[in-house]
This record gives C-alpha cells, sequence and structure tokens, in this order.
C-alpha cells in the first residue's frame, strides 16, 4: 500500500481530532441523540407481525421505506446546497418525528405502506446535509477522516444504546416506542437549530457566474465526474456485500445448529469491535491512499464473509467476523472523507446525496438478492459474495488518467 502524497500542513490524525472545530462535535452530538432514539427501521417487521400482519406484507413495508429512502438521500443532496446545511437537517427531522408520531394510530395497510415510505423519505433528508456539515468545517484530509471518524463514532454509540433502549421499549409497548423515536428526531432537530450555523459559502467571481447554471444542471452535472461514478459503483457493490451480515450470517449460524442468541453474540462481536477500533485504524490508515485502502478493505470484507460458508463453531465464525470487520473499519470513514475530497465546493450535498442513495440501494437490494441466491444454494451466495468483494476493491482502485470533470474550467 503506497502512502498518500504528504501535503505541507497536514497534522498528524491525533492532531487533527483535536483541533477540530465545535462544528463537527454538535452535528455529532445530534446524530448521536438521533441514532438512540432510531426504533422504526429496527422494530417495525416485530411490529407489523404482532398486529397480524404477514410476512409478506412487512416484506412490502420494508421495500417501499428503502425506495423512499434512496429518494430521500436524493433530495436531501438538493436541498443541502439550495437552502442549506441547517434548515435540512431541522426539516427532516421535524417531519420525520411527526410522521412517527402517527404510526401507531395507523389502521389499514396501505396507509401504514404510506407513512412507513415517507418516513423513509424524510429520515434520510438530512444526511447529506450532514456531511456536508462536515466537510464545510475541515480543510485537510487529516481533519476530514478526523471528523467522519468522530461522525461514524457518535452513530455507532448511539445505535448500540438505541438497541438496548428500543428493546426494553418494545416489551412494554409499540406507542411508547414510537412515540419515544418521535422525541429524539425533534430533539435532533432542536440541537441543531441551536448549536449549528451555515458556514459562509467561499464565492468568487466565476463561482458567481456559473451559480445559475451548477442550480439547472444539478445532478446532470455530477453525473458527468466519471471518478464520482466509480465511487458510486464500488459503493452499491460493497453495500451488498457488507449486507450479507443480516441475511446470509444468520441463515448459516441457523444451517449449521447454533441458535438466535449465537447470531446475537456475533453481531455484538461486531459493534463492540467497531466502537473499540474504528477510530484508531482509521488514524493507522490515514498515512496511506484513500483509493488503495479501500481495495484492500472491501477485499477483506469479502473475504471474510464468503468465509462464512466454511465454518461451522463459533470460534471460527468469531474469527470471520473479525476479519470482515476490520475490512468495515478500514473503509468506512475513509470512503466518506475520500468523496470529500473529490467534491466541487457547490456541489457538496449533491455528492453526498447521490453518495448516500448509492449506499441504501447497496443496503435495500442485498438482503432481497442475498436470500434469493441463498435459496438456490448456499455456496452460489458465499461464491458470489467473494466475486462482490473482488468487483468492489477493483472498482476502488483509480482508472488511468481518470479525472474529474465537475467544476474544471473548459480548455
Amino acid at each position: 500500500m503506497s502512502a498518500a502524497p504528504p501535503e505541507a500542513d497536514e497534522q498528524r490524525f491525533r492532531d487533527a481530532l483535536r483541533s477540530l472545530p465545535g462544528r463537527v462535535w454538535a452535528i455529532s452530538l445530534g446524530i448521536l441523540v438521533n441514532q438512540v432514539g432510531n426504533f422504526l427501521p429496527v422494530f417495525i417487521v416485530l411490529y407489523l407481525t404482532e398486529r397480524g400482519y404477514s410476512a409478506g406484507a412487512a416484506g412490502l413495508v420494508l421495500g417501499v421505506s428503502g425506495v423512499g429512502k434512496v429518494l430521500g438521500n436524493a433530495v436531501g443532496g438538493h436541498l443541502a446546497d439550495k437552502i442549506g446545511r441547517r434548515w435540512t437537517i431541522v426539516l427532516s427531522a421535524v417531519t420525520t418525528a411527526g410522521l412517527t408520531a402517527v404510526v401507531p394510530s395507523l389502521g389499514p395497510l396501505p396507509l401504514i405502506v404510506a407513512v412507513v415510505g415517507l418516513i423513509g423519505v424524510t429520515s434520510q433528508i438530512y444526511r447529506p446535509a450532514a456531511a456536508a456539515v462536515l466537510l464545510d468545517a475541515v480543510d485537510t484530509n487529516q481533519q476530514r477522516l478526523a471528523a467522519f471518524g468522530v461522525f461514524r463514532f457518535a452513530m455507532n454509540v448511539g445505535a448500540a444504546l438505541g438497541g438496548v433502549i428500543g428493546g426494553v421499549l418494545a416489551s412494554t409497548s409499540y406507542t411508547e416506542l414510537f412515540l419515544g423515536n418521535a422525541a429524539a428526531c425533534l430533539l435532533f432537530g432542536v440541537v441543531v437549530a441551536m448549536l449549528l450555523r451555515d458556514a459562509p459559502q467561499p464565492r468568487s467571481g466565476q463561482d458567481d457566474a456559473d451559480t445559475k447554471a451548477d442550480r439547472a444542471v444539478g445532478y446532470r452535472q455530477a453525473f458527468a465526474d466519471r471518478t464520482l461514478v466509480r465511487f458510486l459503483l464500488m459503493t452499491v457493490v460493497a453495500e451488498f456485500v457488507y449486507i450479507q451480515s443480516t441475511v446470509g450470517l444468520p441463515l448459516h449460524v441457523s444451517d449449521v445448529g447454533l441458535s438466535e442468541r449465537d447470531f446475537g453474540l456475533l453481531i455484538g462481536l461486531n459493534g463492540l469491535l467497531v466502537l473499540a477500533l474504528e477510530l484508531p485504524i482509521t488514524g493507522a490508515v490515514s498515512r496511506y491512499r484513500p483509493e488503495y485502502v479501500l481495495a484492500i478493505g472491501n477485499l477483506i470484507t469479502g473475504v471474510g464473509l464468503a468465509l462464512t460458508g466454511f465454518t461451522a463453531s463459533m470460534v471460527l465464525l468469531a474469527a470471520t467476523v473479525l476479519i470482515w470487520t476490520l475490512g468495515e473499519m478500514m473503509t468506512s470513514s475513509v470512503a466518506m472523507a475520500y468523496l470529500g475530497s473529490l467534491t466541487p465546493p457547490r456541489m457538496v450535498g449533491r455528492y453526498q446525496g447521490l453518495h448516500g442513495a448509492a449506499y441504501t440501494t447497496g443496503t435495500g437490494a442485498g438482503p432481497l438478492i442475498g436470500g434469493a441466491v441463498y435459496a438456490i444454494g448456499p455456496w452460489a451466495l458465499w461464491t458470489l459474495i467473494g466475486a462482490a468483494g473482488l468487483l468492489a476493491a477493483r472498482l476502488s482502485l483509480p482508472l488511468r488518467r481518470a479525472k474529474s470533470t465537475v467544476g474544471e474550467p473548459d480548455s
């Protein structure tokens, strides 16, 4: 793995962490609050089946929600660039809170499908804006990595706490569960509204001249960037691979005679490793070129998950979890920071919106494809995972003489 080109003013990763501006900590605090109360995506299937709806009906709700999440990222990216980061996040939080609060009172399935689908849209609108806040606040590669590392850490802590709290609330009352989700969304909006101000965007004469054209072209201009398109394809494939930890892994655990408790322990091991080691590992790989870090990380993730099919004991399964979790920790923050380095100043929201759409496409299609392939034969899924891991690694590497075409003056 080759080292990244040195920057004259580049900080060490640890120094970059210490020097992060308050905006990074404010948005990270907000996302922690939001994730602690993010119960609906986790418990909606259990809620529906407890109310007597079939597994097929629950799958329909999840499918519509998944489509909504892809759309929400695209909408959020546009709004982040048009109305600003702060108000985009507040709009997302308030509308999601209102919609989530009414879920327990919904009766007919079509109404549940419509409202949960809308929640899929509104709950994702904040994501491109939140990432844009981080990119607006930092300047160097190390600071970008440190900012996204802190953001990811806050998300993971919030998700871990939310799983525990959500389980307690669900055992008591689903109404309390969804009202708690709504309250967390609303608190997220309040934190952002009170603690965050949009950073002034630098403008030049050329920027002023091009503003109207940029707004008219929008996402079409972003898709003209070949490096971005390659990165988005890599994201879809990589997320398809990673999400098999929630599809192929539990199916395999059951097939080899292990229990749901054993699967929970394996996922818990993944969570503990991420919380304890992701920031140090991000710092360790920060000195290397991000394209090669992404390639190696995606390869490790694919190999680790593909090896699942060759294991039958908890010890060996835990070893495979260690492998693919290492790949996850290498790529997560690096991918987000690398995308930031590709982004023209006036297109930050749109680039992040496209990344979110690619991410949700991979995680949404992954369970459907993975489950169907596993039904053909477990060997087919593990082979597909290995091949997809190789493809994700290949797509991570830069094209020879590839250049970003967005925002460059015509020759």
